[in-house]
């Protein structure tokens, strides 16, 4: 792999926790558990390799819809999760970031969750940056309440409005678009996730189940990346 090219920021549509349990007889919560651990994997293989941003959609506004014992669960696996990454995350210079509507979170949750980012926030070695009560059109909405607020006062004027300053009001204001979008299960969308920054992402499709993601796959993945030819709208060579 040519450290030249990797891509400095991958998002990941983790998926297939579900039907990763229910192949195996098992509860769906049984299958967020494991896809747990395929986290761990990547964000250490991500460090490792030297990529720079690492966004995964954890849970998306959508997934409030979902049975309230399921929910629930979610959140415990991921207070479980964030108290017991902090150290990890420390020790290997990672710096925690969310995106999303994080104040629906339940308060323990969210506390943990502040914690873990306030003990990170000084990290500079890469960031991981968590989806979570994140949606795409409602990031979109915000964006241009918070540009119309700006029109209406007259603080800027609409020759002012341009794609930096749209950048500048999305929850990414601070990170790189993402390089690579990569998506587990097979399933052919993008379910909502950072409609604007994957302008140009390059997109790759797996049929494995999130659970079953491994080191090996994604470094395959990254191999394959780097044989693009990224022209951004342009003539190649």
């Amino acid at each position: 792999m040519d450290p030249s090219k990797l891509p400095r920021h991958v998002a990941i549509i983790m998926d297939g926790n579900g039907r990763w349990a229910k192949k195996r007889l098992l509860n769906r919560i049984n299958g967020h558990e494991k896809g747990a651990e395929t986290v761990r994997t990547v964000v250490r293989t991500s460090r490792e390799i030297g990529v720079s941003v690492l966004t995964l959609y954890a849970f998306s506004t959508e997934n409030w819809q979902r049975p309230k014992a399921e929910v629930a669960a979610l959140m415990r696996l991921l207070k479980k999760f964030l108290n017991s990454e902090l150290s990890e995350l420390a020790e290997n210079n990672i710096r925690l970031q969310t995106i999303g509507q994080i104040e629906r979170l339940p308060q323990d949750v969210l506390q943990v969750l502040n914690d873990v980012m306030a003990h990170t926030k000084e990290k500079d070695g890469m960031i991981l940056n968590l989806a979570l009560s994140y949606g795409g059109r409602s990031e979109i909405v915000e964006m241009a309440k918070a540009i119309g607020h700006k029109l209406q006062s007259g603080e800027i004027g609409p020759g002012d409005v341009t794609a930096d300053l749209v950048a500048q009001h999305l929850y990414t204001r601070n990170l790189p678009d993402p390089d690579l979008l990569i998506r587990t299960s097979g399933e052919m969308r993008i379910s909502n996730f950072l409609l604007w920054q994957i302008a140009y992402a390059e997109l790759y499709i797996t049929k494995t189940l999130w659970p079953d993601f491994d080191r090996a796959e994604y470094l395959q993945i990254l191999k394959e990346y780097q044989t693009r030819d990224r022209r951004y709208g342009k003539v190649g060579d």
